[in-house]
């Protein structure tokens, strides 16, 4: 697991590699956090649900603006933080993750409470700002999306960590997030919005948490989701890789769709296909 999660913050390597070009962010300040935001066309039918994306350690928040452009396009508002640890557009070791990841016994509610601190203060901060808090967007459905040590924050504010909840969150959209904590302290079971885990075959210190019989899956509240995909590594959900990048976005927007716009989740998704090695749904609590 340490390998893997030291590899998420390698942004020294992610200058040599030439990305596929996506719709620039708006920049915007909120309080004095740095965010990226993707917004719906003015021409886009309403209401937008709001999504708050958390990023990987030492990522950033454009780390995976393909995914954030798309539901843009499908209608969501999403902004997404610079958290502290943001290291993607300097060229520097990150700092080290305190505790680190393969310690789990030692992670606690106050381990990164400053991810949550952070979504905290900016749903905060646009449902106060005139240019947010009106339609069309939709303060009533709110989402979060989260990819690694950005899943733990998802599901914490989700109810993992119990002193972390906040009742706005109505979906949780977890990218090969970090699980670890929460299934060895068994909190999962304080959820109070759906999930839906995404993992990798390759994604080894990772998805097994996850996936494994009494993992994350297993020991959360329906409505959950998990969708595995033949082949994906933990850089799969990034810039990085291109490879898994539709049915990523095929799978979050049905799952998106479903929780927040009430839509059916789509049977074709339900039934493993190529592609995908492993799918699990459970919609009734």
């Amino acid at each position: 697991m340490r390998a893997v999660f030291a590899m998420c913050g390698l942004v020294a390597a992610w200058a040599g590699f030439a990305l596929p070009a996506t719709a620039a962010p708006t920049n915007l300040t909120v309080g004095w956090l740095e965010v990226a935001a993707w917004l719906p066309e003015s021409s886009t039918p309403g209401p937008w649900p709001v999504l708050v994306f958390s990023h990987g350690f030492g990522g950033c928040n454009t780390q995976i603006d393909f995914l954030m452009e798309a539901l843009a396009k499908a209608g969501y508002a999403v902004f997404a933080p610079n958290h502290r640890d943001a290291t993607c557009a300097a060229m520097m070791w990150p700092i080290r993750p305190n505790p680190p990841f393969g310690e789990v016994g030692e992670w606690t509610e106050t381990t990164y409470r400053d991810r949550r601190d952070d979504i905290e203060r900016l749903l905060d901060g646009l449902a106060g700002d005139p240019r947010f808090r009106s339609p069309p967007f939709d303060w009533q459905h709110v989402g979060v999306v989260g990819y690694s040590l950005g899943g733990y924050a998802a599901l914490g504010l989700a109810g993992a960590w119990e002193s972390w909840k906040d009742s706005r969150v109505k979906a949780v959209l977890a990218l090969s997030p970090y699980t670890a904590p929460f299934v060895e302290r068994r909190t999962l079971g304080g959820l109070s919005a759906p999930v839906m885990y995404q993992g990798g075959t390759r994604d080894t210190g990772v998805t097994p948490y996850v996936a494994k019989p009494d993992g994350a899956f297993d020991q959360s509240p329906a409505p959950k989701y998990f969708v595995e995909f033949e082949g994906a590594g933990h850089f799969a959900w990034t810039n990085l890789n291109v490879t898994m990048h539709d049915p990523i976005v095929e799978y979050a927007l049905a799952f998106l769709d479903r929780t927040l716009k009430d839509k059916p989740f789509p049977p074709a998704l339900a039934e493993t296909h190529p592609g995908v090695s492993a799918i699990r749904v459970e919609e009734g609590r």
